[in-house]
C-alpha cells in the first residue's frame, strides 16, 4: 500500500475532506479560530485553509482508500491495485 502522513495540528475531523481525482489525492481542511475571552498578548496558533495535493507513483485501488486522523496527523492508506502488485516469475530450465 501507499501511505501518506500529513501533519494537521488544530484541524478537526469535521473540517477536513479527502478526495481522489484520477491518480491525485486532495486534502482540504480549515483551521477555525477558537473563540477566546479575556486578554491575551500573543497569538501563536495558525488559522485558515489547509490544502495538500499529491500524486501516487503507481496504480491504486481508489475504492479501498482509508484515512485516519489521530493526534493531529492524517494518515492516508491507498492499497495498490492488483495489476500494480509484483509477483514472482518461475524460471524454467531448457
Amino acid at each position: 500500500a501507499y501511505i501518506a502522513e500529513i501533519e494537521l495540528p488544530g484541524v478537526r475531523q469535521d473540517d477536513l475532506t479527502v478526495e481522489v481525482v484520477g491518480n491525485e489525492i486532495r486534502v482540504h481542511g480549515e483551521i477555525k479560530e477558537q473563540e477566546r475571552t479575556g486578554f491575551f498578548r500573543q497569538r501563536a496558533r495558525r488559522r485558515g485553509v489547509v490544502e495538500h495535493r499529491f500524486s501516487l507513483p503507481g496504480e491504486f485501488d481508489a475504492d479501498r482508500i482509508e484515512a485516519e486522523l489521530s493526534d493531529g496527523v492524517l494518515t492516508i492508506r491507498a492499497p495498490k491495485a492488483e495489476t500494480a502488485r509484483g509477483r514472482r516469475i518461475e524460471i524454467k530450465t531448457s
